[in-house]
């Protein structure tokens, strides 16, 4: 589907006429993405601004984790804290510089900006975000990427310690906003204390390019018990992985990544969608499982074949999802039902049929939520409500679970260009085009890519989290 203003601000002349003329038109920019697999330097030769203001349990593992994936350190810190940064790179043949702040003259510009938080305890020590991105931020190259990282304000000890650690979230929430015009992102990562070694998964996608539609969101990383090395490339090989609704849009491009990283994809959807789901089965040399997710004997069937055919599954993508859209005084019954089926009612069957013997320890299961479950929207009372129903079944779950190795996570895309967004009328569909930071719609492969991340080994630390996918929309917390 077709966005004229995004095509229009690839042309430069275009651009440049409408700054001229002082039109009011938003000219997104055409966000750059990742193609292909992972790499084992996502971070190759990025320039990268460091602020470490005080020592913490995650300077060595900050210096480890952005020089394994190939970056350029510029860090702000004192002289001690660079030393061990400096010895830390020459074990990955990398030579980080020092950042004075003082002497900064702007013409070295950055990829990306991180800073470490954690270690701000006080409203007062807020004023280092200041210090530091004040003088930095017109160095922002565009498309970059901002994280901060932080603790969770429920491991703090005192009052003002627990306001500053939640003050992150609202700066990060307004820089995302300041930064979207260049096609740029912020997030904020909790690092919960004993979780350090699972933060840098999360690093190398918030800082790369795969993360292009993700921005202003807060995510919690817990302390994973006996983690070990996992391959950076391919890391789902040898896995299993089913999708559901996989015939078309985000579902199809999962199965896609999924494949692309290693794993063994089996595409499901309706008997009505089979040749599009064999074609694309056949594309990835996956396997095609037909049902109507809502039958009373497909959680067994689909179980049976599991167990039978591949002795288990490893992760789970439940996509498939149906709106019924109604204000609710003239909504029909069977509409309202039919959402909740699909949407909710369909998941907590099939997933409690796996969790059983099916699902292997440390596997993962992906639940599609919607901006809608979070923020509720006009006529779509069934969908909003199966959709934030999505979210309490991951919370509840991903508790449930833990002691399996097991995560689970939901995923909340906003205005995404799909089949289903392409049937709004035009007015209205170039209305919620727009109203998030980036000012455009997001594709297929910005949910498939927070798909396959949280399907990864690497990615074990996040679970219970709720992921929006959604350009920073403003709707919505």
């Amino acid at each position: 589907m077709s966005d004229f203003l995004l095509e229009m601000g690839k042309n430069p002349q275009v651009r440049q006429l409408v700054k001229t003329l002082g039109l009011p038109i938003p000219m997104p920019l055409d966000l750059k993405r990742e193609k292909g697999p992972y790499t084992e330097r996502p971070l190759a030769e990025a320039s990268i601004a460091l602020g470490i203001p005080y020592a913490s349990e995650l300077t060595t593992q900050l210096a480890q984790d952005l020089m394994r994936a190939g970056a350029n350190p510029f860090v702000h810190t004192t002289e001690e804290i660079f030393t061990l940064f400096a010895q830390e790179g020459e074990a990955f043949g990398r030579h980080p510089a020092r950042l004075i702040l003082e002497t900064y003259d702007a013409s070295q510009t950055f990829d990306a900006m991180v800073f470490d938080a954690t270690t701000l305890r006080t409203t007062d020590s807020l004023e280092q975000l200041y210090a530091f991105f004040h003088p930095l931020l017109r160095s922002l190259n565009k498309y970059g990427r901002i994280v901060i990282l932080g603790r969770p304000p429920e491991e703090t000890t005192h009052a003002p310690h627990r306001a500053a650690q939640t003050a992150l979230e609202g700066f990060v929430r307004s820089l995302a906003k300041e930064i979207g015009k260049k096609g740029s992102t912020a997030q904020l990562l909790y690092v919960s204390t004993g979780a350090e070694a699972q933060l840098e998964a999360p690093l190398r996608f918030f800082l790369s390019k795969r993360s292009a539609y993700i921005t202003g969101q807060p995510l919690r990383i817990a302390p994973v018990e006996n983690q070990h090395p996992k391959a950076w490339t391919l890391p789902l090989e040898g896995k299993i992985a089913l999708v559901t609704g996989a015939a078309r849009g985000i579902g199809a491009m999962t199965a896609r990544r999924l494949a692309e990283e290693g794993a063994k994809v089996i595409c499901l959807d309706r008997p009505q969608d089979d040749a599009p789901t064999s074609q694309l089965a056949r594309d990835i040399d996956g396997e095609v499982f037909l049902a109507d997710i809502t039958a009373e004997d497909t959680p067994q069937r689909l179980c049976e074949m599991l167990k039978e055919r591949f002795g288990g599954v490893d992760i789970v993508v439940h996509n498939a999802g149906i709106t019924r859209d109604k204000t609710l005084a003239r909504m029909k019954r069977e509409h309202w039902a039919q959402t909740i089926d699909v949407n909710l009612s369909a998941v907590s069957r099939v997933t409690h049929a796996l969790i059983n013997d099916v699902l292997r320890k440390d596997g993962r299961l992906i639940c599609l939520s919607s901006i809608a479950g979070i923020a509720g929207n006009m006529g779509q009372t069934n969908y909003a409500s199966a959709k934030s129903g999505i979210i309490g079944l991951v919370r509840h779950m991903s508790a449930e679970l833990q002691d399996k190795g097991i995560t689970v996570n939901a995923i909340a895309p906003g205005f995404i260009e799909t089949r289903m967004t392409e049937a709004i009328p035009f007015a209205i569909r170039e209305v919620a085009r727009r109203m998030n930071n980036l000012g455009q719609g997001g594709r297929p492969l910005d949910v498939a890519e927070a798909i396959t991340f949280l399907a990864t080994p690497q990615a074990s630390g996040l679970t219970g989290q709720v992921l929006r996918v959604c350009g920073g929309s403003l709707i919505g917390a």
